[in-house]
């Protein structure tokens, strides 16, 4: 049954109040997950980011900041109100909501809206202390404005998802291509240019303050290493017995430049046919959900860096995949975050220090790859009659 948001906004709007309850009522009950005292969190990070912008320090000059600009708001926002981690996790909370209820607008199926209402038990307690549900809220707000074809307002907040953290640029050619075939040129132009707009406003202030330390920070997260979590980790971990060392932010795999660089290039030669197999194909909503999942999802499953959070990027956008496939790929997911949980966090020192359980990373990480397969797969065409 499609949610019926946009024949009967009575019954539609009960079931978004619905599933949002459920999802608050879920973040509540991470509060006593099985592994809610065994958390590796962040949140002392962004609190220190936040206090020194509060303390009239300016990022990435004086204060090194590991992420875009976008992403500063919800660092600072909690160090005003009370206890930083407690109000963080609300915020994300807020976040996971926004993401809800644009999801809703894309007209899922009741189903659909409940995988997202309970999604903060299959993602586990580290939702609380990453801030990912933030740049979704932009995700999925440009996703439901691009398939009701308020393609200005797609690539405004398309723009903010980026600014706060540059996964969403795997979206940019299908979001160009379906404006161009819904709407033509003239109107892509104008989209494009608000997104730029967005962006340059976000931006451009601390390019212009700090330009060294803010190419620094990109250029730092593009040249990661090989995470020790990635697929392709995951097979070195399994099958072998590779040192693992500290660098950029996280835990990486040493000696596997090669690896990672052709891990790279198998994410981007997959991103590029799904954008060329989009643009071939007509300019439907339903095609527009599927692939905007599966760029995502590739870039989950093929990137040289697989921190656990960003399966969060993952819970509002497959969902919204209808059919037989969306709930094959559904599935998928639910699957990978309960992995996830096994050996994350509470079994994940174990998996660094003596490399256990590398087995059950990388049957996580083969269950990405076959969501990928399952929202890539091209539609069988209809067979004609004879």
């Amino acid at each position: 049954m499609v949610l019926p948001v946009r024949r009967d906004h009575a019954a539609g709007g009960l079931a978004v109040l619905a599933a949002a309850a459920v999802f608050l009522g879920c973040w509540e009950l991470l509060h006593y997950w099985f592994d809610a005292g065994r958390q590796i969190v962040d949140t002392p990070v962004y609190q220190g980011y936040g206090n020194a912008l509060r303390n009239g320090l300016v990022p990435y000059r004086d204060v090194p900041v590991e992420y875009p600009p976008g992403a500063l708001p919800v660092f600072v926002l909690p160090t005003y109100l009370g206890s930083y981690a407690e109000t963080f996790g609300w915020l994300m909370a807020a976040c996971g909501v926004g993401c809800l209820v644009f999801a809703a607008f894309t007209g899922v199926s009741l189903a659909a809206l409940a995988f997202i209402a309970v999604a903060p038990l299959l993602i586990g307690s580290i939702a609380l202390s990453r801030f990912d549900f933030w740049p979704m809220l932009f995700v999925t707000g440009a996703v439901a404005s691009f398939v009701h074809d308020r393609h200005r307002l797609g690539f405004t907040a398309l723009a903010m998802a980026i600014a706060a953290k540059l996964f969403a640029l795997a979206l940019v050619p299908l979001a160009v291509f379906w404006t161009v075939r819904r709407r033509g040129i003239p109107e892509l132009t104008r989209a494009a240019a608000l997104g730029i707009a967005v962006i340059a406003a976000v931006t451009l202030p601390f390019a212009i303050l700090a330009p060294d330390g803010l190419w620094h920070s990109l250029r730092g997260e593009a040249a990661r290493p090989l995470q020790i979590e990635s697929t392709a980790a995951s097979f070195l971990t399994t099958f072998g017995h590779p040192q693992v060392v500290s660098s950029h932010g996280s835990l990486n795999l040493s000696g596997h430049g090669t690896v990672a660089a052709v891990t790279t290039a198998l994410e981007l030669a997959l991103l590029v046919a799904l954008w060329v197999a989009f643009a071939r194909g007509p300019a439907d909503s339903d095609r527009f959900l599927r692939y905007s999942a599966a760029c995502i999802a590739g870039f989950v499953a093929l990137g040289k860096v697989l921190s656990p959070q960003f399966l969060i990027w993952l819970v509002p956008l497959v969902p919204l995949v209808r059919g037989r496939r969306g709930a094959a790929a559904s599935a998928l997911l639910a699957a990978a975050l309960v992995v996830t949980q096994v050996y994350f966090p509470a079994r994940y020192w174990d998996y660094v220090f003596h490399l256990h359980l590398a087995w059950l990373v990388l049957a996580r990480n083969l269950l990405l790859v076959a969501l990928v397969g399952v929202l890539s797969v091209p539609a069988r065409a209809p067979r004609r009659s004879s």
